[in-house]
């Protein structure tokens, strides 16, 4: 099993600088990889995974009402009001509760846009630090497969000059 390397020394290495010229997250990486330790998650990643009640509401929310079965059935709600509410039923001997201009139908959807506007938004924001730590994620991946290709690289070298050297060492014995 390989000793965990100095952090240091591959910084100088594999990227040809000094570790604390790196920045906060290259220099993670470089010790993860000196150390030849995996991603573990952060804390924002565990926030995420336990989210709340309310979180968890909201995304729902979220959800459904940027689908196209909310918007469908949203508009059938509204036919039905204005129907509901106009003269059509009044000669069947319904007395419509809502009468054109329909300001109590104004005053719900101001509402339910009142209501509904923030919780979208919330689920917004999650959705944001989600795409974040994802985007960290990936980022250290990148960086860590291009190490990784870099320190290979460097070995493949090595190698070869052994290799080469080894050979040129049997060519000139046998040339004795």
């Amino acid at each position: 099993m390989n000793e965990p390397a100095d952090p240091h020394r591959l910084a100088r290495e594999l990227l040809g600088r000094e570790l604390e010229d790196l920045e906060p997250d290259e220099q993670r990486v470089i010790r993860r990889v000196a150390a030849g330790t995996v991603f573990v998650g952060d804390r924002e990643e565990a926030d995420q995974i336990h989210a709340g009640f309310g979180d968890r509401l909201a995304d729902k929310v979220a959800a459904v009402g940027g689908s196209w079965g909310f918007i469908v059935g949203f508009g059938l709600v509204l036919l039905a009001w204005v129907v509901i509410n106009s003269d059509v039923f009044a000669a069947l001997g319904f007395a419509p509760f809502d009468r054109y201009p329909f300001i109590f139908l104004n005053l719900m959807l101001s509402m339910l846009a009142a209501v509904q506007a923030p919780i979208i938004m919330m689920s917004q924001n999650r959705q944001a630090k989600k795409d974040r730590i994802a985007a960290r994620h990936d980022y250290e991946v990148n960086l860590r497969a291009q190490l990784e290709l870099i320190r290979l690289s460097h070995k493949l070298d090595r190698l070869a000059r052994v290799m080469g050297h080894v050979e040129g060492q049997a060519a000139d014995s046998t040339k004795e």
